[in-house]
Parts: C-alpha cells; sequence; structure tokens
C-alpha cells in the first residue's frame, strides 16, 4: 500500500493504523500548498482536489476520503482488531467516523485553521465546538476507548485533539478528553506517528519560509 499524506493532517491517523498493525506500506508526502509529493510530481494527477489522504492499494486501485480508507485498512488487516466485525459494531464505527470527520475536522477545526477564513467563521466555528467537545467527553468519561477497544475511529479522533495546540481550543478544559489524548498518545504506533510527522511538519514550515 502507499500512502499519500501530508505531515500531521488528518492522514496521520491512517499511519497510526499501519504502524498499530505492524504493517509495512510506502508514505509519499504530498506539500499542501504546492500540492506537489517530494519527488517532484504532480499530486493532483492522483487526486484531483489535493486532499489527503489517498491510498493506493496493492491491486493499484487508488482510495480517498479519510473515513473510506480507515475503514478498508481494518478490513484488510483484521488482525489487527481495528474494527468491529458486527453490525452493531459496525454502525457504531461508522457513527462515530462520521461524527469526527463533519463535526469536528470539518465544522471544528477546519474553520479555526484556515488562515484565509473569516474572524465571523473562526468564532462561529469556535463557538459551535463547545457542545460538540462535550459531547464526546460524555461519552468518553469512564471508558477508554470510543468503542470497546482501540479502532480506526481513534486513530482520526486523536488525530484531531492534536490539533487543538493550533487553535483557541483549550483541551485541558474537558478532563476525558484531554486523558484520553494522552493515554492514546502513549500508544506505540500513535506515538510514532506522531513523533515522526511532527519532524516533519516543522522541517516543511521551513521549507516554507526559504520560499520567495
Amino acid at each position: 500500500m502507499q500512502l499519500y499524506f501530508s505531515p500531521l493532517a488528518c492522514s496521520a491517523a491512517t499511519r497510526m493504523c499501519l504502524y498499530e498493525a505492524g504493517t509495512e506500506a510506502t508514505y509519499i508526502e504530498v506539500d499542501s500548498k504546492t500540492k506537489r509529493t517530494h519527488d517532484g510530481k504532480n499530486y493532483l494527477e492522483v487526486h484531483p482536489l489535493g486532499l489527503v489522504p489517498a491510498l493506493r492499494t496493492d491491486d493499484g486501485d487508488v482510495l480517498t476520503e479519510n473515513a473510506a480508507i480507515l475503514q478498508y485498512v481494518a478490513q484488510a488487516l483484521p488482525h489487527a482488531n481495528l474494527a468491529p466485525t458486527d453490525p452493531r459494531g459496525l454502525a457504531r464505527l461508522q457513527q462515530w467516523l462520521s461524527f469526527i470527520g463533519t463535526e469536528l475536522h470539518k465544522a471544528t477545526f477546519a474553520p479555526l485553521l484556515d488562515s484565509a477564513g473569516t474572524e465571523g467563521g473562526r468564532a462561529y466555528a469556535l463557538a459551535k465546538s463547545t457542545p460538540r467537545l462535550a459531547y464526546v467527553e460524555q461519552h468518553l468519561t469512564g471508558r477508554e476507548f470510543l468503542l470497546e477497544r482501540f479502532s480506526v475511529a481513534d486513530a482520526y479522533l486523536v488525530t484531531v485533539l492534536g490539533w487543538c495546540v493550533a487553535t483557541p481550543i483549550e483541551l485541558k478544559k474537558w478532563p476525558a478528553l484531554s486523558a484520553y489524548f494522552a493515554r492514546l498518545s502513549e500508544r506505540p504506533g500513535v506515538a510514532k506517528a506522531f513523533a515522526e510527522e511532527r519532524v516533519m511538519y516543522l522541517a516543511e514550515l521551513e521549507k516554507r519560509k526559504a520560499r520567495p
């Protein structure tokens, strides 16, 4: 498998899951500004919208959309137990992937992280973040994971929560969420992915500063 990613973007969730599964893969970094891969290729030829992640499967097919890729990885690597297999459990997994993708990633963090956004848009997203985070806080109180065990949904959530440091959202205001983030950040696959991508992210920032 080949994972197209940008450092610390939502694509980090797939890297975490591949590490958790102990599976070999090729990681191809995409510059989120230029839409070029590190070897200079045009990423738009892989994904016309230029969004990450994209996953090229072993048979050459290309998948896009984070939730779809995470579910594919879980199904392709059953030994890692990254997703439930019963109908109710799968529905719950899809419920959380949908919630994280729409209510947290796109509705909350995307406006807060968008340098081209408006102050009004950021204020609106910040106000909306409170009931959404409260919902997850309540669910995680007394729980270790979103489901019965670590799943691809947890990888997505811990990735998104990692963006709090670049926003006005103070994760420490949410005790269960804060503890969850700290706990999951210590998992070997999660910790390895975060550590590697932080280095790449800082390197990318330096490259952007050097550009004319």
